[in-house]
């Protein structure tokens, strides 16, 4: 089994449409408004300045997802990566396919000269993914995370 990785086409977006919805669905409890959901990602793939979208693949199928978004860092002068969006087909995981997709996410960022590191944030009660996150080297952080969400109301 050969994990591919390759950066997101605006073709793909009904797939990544279907991983977020799944992504709400698991993580929080939440059913997206689709709709909103494709405009926001169509948004994203139009617009490299506001994020891209990674995708593995395995045999040409679509396994898994990671988004990347932009934080400029003043005390770095640099951008940190902040992965989100991060999904794989639940007859995919642990198969290695997040690994991929960090690896290649990692190689690419330690590649450039404005990228002064990689981010996420994991929800508190998802231990497994907090473990791989440490397993693969990311530490945590010194913040907590606080937000008024004007759409998705809690």
């Amino acid at each position: 089994m050969s994990i591919q990785i390759r950066e997101a086409e605006y073709n793909d977006a009904p797939v990544i449409v279907e991983f977020n919805s799944l992504i709400a669905k698991e993580t929080e409890g939440k059913s997206l408004d689709r709709q909103r959901l494709l405009r926001g990602v169509q948004t994203l793939l139009s617009d490299p300045k506001k994020g891209i979208y990674y995708l593995a693949e395995i045999d040409g199928t679509i396994v898994g997802q990671l988004m990347i978004t932009y934080e400029w860092s003043d005390w770095r002068n640099g951008n940190f990566w902040w992965i989100q969006s991060v999904y794989v087909r639940k007859d995919q995981r642990m198969l290695g396919v997040f690994t991929s997709l960090f690896h290649y996410v990692e190689s690419l960022a330690r590649k450039r000269s404005d990228v002064c590191g990689l981010r996420l944030y994991a929800d508190r009660n998802n231990t497994r993914a907090q473990q791989t996150y440490e397993h693969l080297g990311m530490k945590r952080a010194h913040y907590e995370m606080f937000e008024i969400d004007f759409i998705l109301q809690s």
